[in-house]
């Protein structure tokens, strides 16, 4: 009797997660982070989860950013939430584009400018969005060791279950500086649900609980989340994960055919970037077709291009049929 709930479930609750919804889920709820951690391969102590990856983006930015006085660093082309969080916060960002005619590799001695610039946070999106590639291990250790003592680095992972690689949420235990960010919304299904976490040393998570809002995981999404971390779901999404990774090659195999599509850049995501000779009437033509596709024309020197998310085989063969 201390938190002024209703003594009584919704009118409409009949049983489940709907039946307790008049009292507050807990703050971080032990056994999604226990779930989390056997999933991960971490501990529960290095895990904070919250609604979705951007929460986790916001949190960091506020507790490492002063405002008027700090800056990020990010690698254009690539998700925009980094520098959204960082405008909000009052904080300066420094770009050190990827290098296109390497693959949208890192520019390493671009981001050693960056350190010594002073920037708090450099974010790394690994795969990348919207270019889809996996980022070099080998830049990533050479960002980590130069960032040693100066700031942290944070590695967003919300694809890296469909890359087959080693996430580098397994890393954090030896890199005290080193962050990642991962998500229940793609390989899970869960976009709906919104619950993304943030994985650190059990410092940084200790610091970000004192700012992270109460309540941050909703009773039906913590039930959907568990539910989805059992064995019997991991193995189905395994088995998805599998699916769309071979739908993603037919579909990059197939584009690449067309004689609209100047290029179809590598992916290790869930998702491809395609360039084509004329972006504005291929995006046209999709949307006769009913299919809606992400329009990134224009963006960080990225040209006529759009970004096609991997769907189930008929819709992957509506954009092919639409496209060639």
């Amino acid at each position: 009797m201390h938190a002024n709930e209703s003594p009584w479930p919704p009118v409409t609750a009949t049983n489940g997660a709907a039946a307790a919804l008049n009292h507050y889920p807990p703050p971080q709820p032990p056994e999604l982070l226990e779930a989390l951690a056997r999933a991960w391969g971490v501990t529960p102590t290095q895990i904070l989860v919250g609604r979705g990856s951007d929460e986790g983006i916001d949190l960091l930015t506020r507790a490492f950013c002063t405002a008027g006085q700090d800056s990020v660093m990010v690698s254009t082309p690539t998700f925009g939430m980094y520098a959204v969080a960082a405008r909000i916060q009052g904080a300066s960002i420094l770009d050190v584009p990827l290098l296109a005619a390497r693959g949208f590799a890192l520019d390493l001695p671009g981001i050693r400018r960056a350190l010594d610039a002073g920037s708090k946070i450099l974010w790394l999106c690994s795969p990348n969005n919207p270019t889809g590639n996996a980022l070099a291990r080998e830049d990533i250790e050479a960002v980590l060791a130069a960032a040693s003592g100066r700031a942290v680095v944070v590695v967003d992972e919300a694809y890296v279950e469909f890359t087959g690689e080693t996430p580098w949420t397994l890393a954090v235990a030896r890199y005290p500086h080193l962050i990642t960010l991962r998500t229940m919304s793609k390989a899970h299904g869960l976009a709906g649900a919104r619950l993304g976490a943030l994985i650190a040393h059990p410092d940084i998570i200790g610091l970000l609980r004192r700012i992270v809002p109460p309540y941050a995981v909703a009773g039906p999404t913590l039930e959907a989340a568990l539910a989805a971390l059992s064995p019997a779901s991991l193995a189905v999404t395994a088995e998805r994960i599998g699916q769309l990774v071979r739908e993603r090659e037919r579909l990059a195999t197939a584009l690449s055919r067309s004689t609209r599509v100047s290029r179809v850049f590598p992916s290790d995501a869930n998702f491809l970037l395609v360039q084509f000779d004329d972006a504005g009437a291929a995006l046209q033509k999709l949307r006769d077709a009913g299919v809606l596709v992400r329009d990134f024309r224009g963006q960080s020197g990225l040209g006529e291009v759009l970004r096609l998310t991997v769907g189930t085989p008929s819709q992957n063969g509506l954009m092919i049929r639409s496209l060639t």
